[in-house]
């Protein structure tokens, strides 16, 4: 663990001390950090607008100040009323109609699915060549499922989200089997969803490396650690995010007495967080750490705090720009 320095003033004998552990990893990811640039590069290199198909990550806070600087958000690209605009596709990936449905328009486009996200829709249609059925543990109606399973034909896939569907599941006669999974899932149930699909399936063809991607699982070994030392333990993130979620089961399961899911400081619940001792913070993978210390702050108003970094991992993962907005070889946006 290790202190993270504060402002030297003398103790506030008023304020009930607080104990803030700090999970480390947290906040963004390599993932994010590279959707998140692509907008703001593409916004220096053509002006505004910029469009983005979708939240380009699922954070209010990233998504409205990309907006201040110029990017568009719409659901669909028929929503695009310029054809000589970029339009970035988000981290989440897409189905392949989406960058089809952009050719035939002979749009500007920029996609900025995550790398790891990529590497599952690859393991996908491999599968598929090869004759198998495949497969994929995730939640319905998530962007990046929507995405993952709009790469094969209808059909190709089946979606698998609890221990029941394994149970369940009748597969095509005589099919060889393979899975894929989401990579924002919660890493304790997505083993025990797997070992249920290899009880059944014997034969059953498993990645070539696990798709619950590195900033996933370090987030979580993280919050494992701390959530049994605290009273409670604020996610800082959006509700809409996966991963985000999945922080916050995986402390209650942890042992953490309250676990709440907070994108600002006016989401606290001070009848929950007003009288505890100690207290864990992470943030989810589309979360920016200006919302950590905002959180923070908050606390320090109500509490004399006293912080520590509980780290368990480290991380240098770096994905560089979509090839389109890299350096002198970014193409102009159409005249």
């Amino acid at each position: 663990m290790k202190t993270l320095a504060r402002p030297e003033t003398a103790p506030d004998v008023t304020k009930p001390p607080l104990d803030i552990l700090l999970c480390a990893p947290r906040g963004f990811c390599a993932g994010v950090v590279r959707a998140i640039d692509a907008v703001e590069k593409a916004l220096s290199l053509h002006g505004a607008p910029v469009y983005v198909r979708h939240e380009i990550v699922h954070n209010k806070y990233v998504v409205e100040s990309l907006k201040r600087k110029g990017a568009v958000f719409v659901a669909e690209l028929d929503e695009v009323p310029d054809e000589t605009r970029p339009v970035i596709f988000s981290a989440h990936g897409v189905a392949k109609a989406v960058p089809a449905a952009a050719k035939a328009r002979n749009l500007f486009a920029i996609d900025a699915t995550c790398p790891l996200v990529t590497k599952v829709h690859r393991e996908a249609e491999v599968h598929h060549k090869r004759g198998r059925h495949i497969l994929l543990v995730g939640h319905a109606g998530h962007p990046e499922v929507i995405g993952t399973m709009g790469q094969l034909p209808d059909g190709a896939i089946t979606l698998i989200e609890t221990l029941a569907d394994v149970a369940a599941l009748e597969p095509p006669p005589g099919a060889a089997l393979a899975y894929v999974t989401q990579t924002t899932l919660s890493v304790d149930d997505t083993r025990g969803i797997v070992e249920a699909l290899q009880r059944r399936f014997p034969d059953l063809i498993a990645p070539h490396k696990e798709d619950i991607c590195y900033a996933t699982t370090n987030r979580q070994e993280a919050v494992k650690r701390v959530a049994p030392l605290v009273q409670g333990l604020i996610v800082v993130g959006s509700p809409n995010s996966s991963n985000s979620q999945r922080l916050r089961e995986v402390a209650e399961r942890a042992g953490c007495p309250v676990a709440r899911l907070v994108l600002r400081t006016d989401e606290i619940d001070w009848s929950v967080f007003g009288a505890i001792r100690s207290l864990g913070i992470t943030a989810g993978a589309s979360a920016p750490e200006v919302l950590v210390e905002e959180i923070i702050d908050a606390f320090a108003e109500r509490y004399e705090v006293r912080v520590e970094t509980v780290s368990t991992a480290s991380e240098d993962v770096f994905f560089p720009l979509p090839r389109e907005l890299r350096g002198d070889a970014a193409p102009a946006a159409a005249e």
